[in-house]
């Protein structure tokens, strides 16, 4: 005849052995139990990942409107006068707007590279205020709407051109480079733009950007192209 199951053992009846040893089953299960939690929760689906950055990126710029641009100085600045709101590429129209702009004011280049990098700074930090601010309304890091990062590190890319007779020329070279490493975002690009969920982030990658494409202009003088 088999032996009845045993009873579990209630630590308030039995002795200090027997107590001691139930509450450390309990610890022990409940430990297991948090860890295996813990585990399961630490893994996360890249897809869904992607579905919701998507989902967010989708919401922010459906809140950006021309009503938005307009309801504070910082919209106004960071979506690049309303550039930002145009389409297809946003930051393709950021970029020209950047070079119009840029022309207007020095259509033969930047007599004065020393300013010019004083005034670039100093837009940098305003860029980062205004990107801070109308990405928090939007409820969105790098909404693709917000283009003064374009802006910026497409007019330091004009200042340190050539300038000279082919000035034209290498800045329609700058452009094309320009938009291709800011949207093929190689190293460290990519990890700025995926690591550091600011406002100063969203800027800084577009400066990489900008210094890659000074990189390739200058290889291509050193040649003589």
């Amino acid at each position: 005849m088999n032996d009845p199951d045993p009873k579990p053992v209630d630590p308030a009846d039995a002795g200090p052995v027997e107590a001691r040893s139930a509450e450390s089953g309990a610890k022990s299960g409940a430990e297991s139990g948090t860890k295996s939690g813990d585990k399961s929760g630490d893994k996360s689906d890249p897809k869904a990942d992607t579905k919701s950055a998507v989902a967010r990126s989708a919401k922010a710029e459906g809140q950006a409107t021309w009503r938005f641009l307009v309801a504070h100085p910082a919209h106004w600045l960071a979506l690049g006068l309303g550039s930002g709101l145009l389409r297809p590429g946003p930051g393709t129209w950021g970029t020209l707007l950047a070079w119009l702009l840029f022309g207007a004011i020095a259509p033969d280049g930047a007599s004065d590279p020393a300013t010019a990098l004083i005034v670039i700074a100093v837009a940098m930090i305003i860029g980062t205020w205004a990107t801070g601010h109308a990405a928090a309304v939007l409820g969105e890091a790098d909404p693709s709407v917000i283009v003064i990062d374009e802006i910026v590190a497409f007019w330091l890319v004009l200042v340190m051109l050539p300038a000279g007779p082919h000035l034209l020329r290498w800045q329609a070279l700058a452009f094309v480079l320009f938009r291709f490493f800011d949207i093929v975002k190689p190293p460290p690009i990519r990890q700025i733009d995926r690591r550091w969920k600011n406002a100063f982030g969203v800027m800084a990658d577009d400066l990489m950007a900008a210094l890659y494409t000074l990189l390739v202009i200058a290889l291509a003088v050193r040649l003589g192209l």
